[in-house]
């Protein structure tokens, strides 16, 4: 079994959950008393925040990159960065890094080709849902991005970073996304795209008028895959 290397922290709460999926998924797959060989960096994500808020996407690379030179140096095989928008400095950490980084967007883009989607709605922080590094490298893999309009973004932006990161699950925010999605559903998303990985904390299948792709999960799913050597599994 390879060790998975996870950066977390951005925010802590999505980061719980990839652990606890990392072990769980590598317990159901090996049985017995099986758990996942993990080393975790967990950065301050009030640090994070003020780089993303002062677009000093420059110092958060040299804080992710030693994070994960970090877990390289603790025997990480690969590693995962805990948070879909902070791949905007992915290119970046993985010059700084040894081994494979995988990339979020390339595990969703897999999981979804293997559903037969073509055409994914996006829900995440501004700067996915706007910015090419991450709509464009689904593109790169033969997808359509379809984003919510103006308004929309802005309500989904705002629940992420003013509820979702610090803890807080308001239902009148899971209807204002069941709808977003809906409206997405209506510009012929096939599947929406939880791209933001505290956004699984918040809407489930049940409320969700399509199907949903949750980015922790099937981030998780991928690394577990690599790390047990079982390609076969998506």
């Amino acid at each position: 079994m390879e060790t998975i290397g996870l950066v977390g922290g951005m925010s802590w709460h999505s980061t719980v959950e990839y652990y606890r999926l990392v072990n769980e998924l590598v317990a159901e797959r090996r049985g017995g008393h099986a758990s996942a060989k993990v080393t975790l960096q967990s950065l301050d994500f009030a640090e994070i925040r003020e780089c993303q808020l002062h677009d000093d996407w420059e110092r958060a690379a040299r804080l992710i990159a030693q994070a994960a030179r970090r877990c390289e140096q603790a025997g990480a095989d690969r590693v995962l960065l805990c948070t879909n928008l902070m791949h905007r400095v992915a290119d970046e950490v993985q010059a700084a890094i040894d081994v494979p980084l995988l990339h979020i967007a390339d595990a969703i883009a897999e999981a979804a080709r293997d559903r037969g989607w073509s055409r994914l709605g996006i829900l995440g922080a501004r700067w996915v849902m706007e910015e090419e590094f991450y709509v464009g490298r689904l593109a790169g893999h033969g997808l359509e991005a379809v984003v919510p309009d103006a308004a929309d973004r802005d309500e989904v932006d705002r629940v992420i970073f003013d509820e979702l990161t610090v803890g807080v699950v308001r239902e009148e925010s899971r209807a204002a996304y069941a709808a977003i999605v809906q409206r997405l559903r209506d510009r012929g998303a096939d599947a929406v795209v939880l791209a933001c990985t505290e956004i699984e904390l918040l809407l489930r299948p049940e409320d969700s008028p399509l199907p949903l792709l949750p980015s922790m999960r099937t981030h998780v799913e991928a690394a577990v895959s690599a790390a047990l050597r079982d390609r076969a599994v998506a």
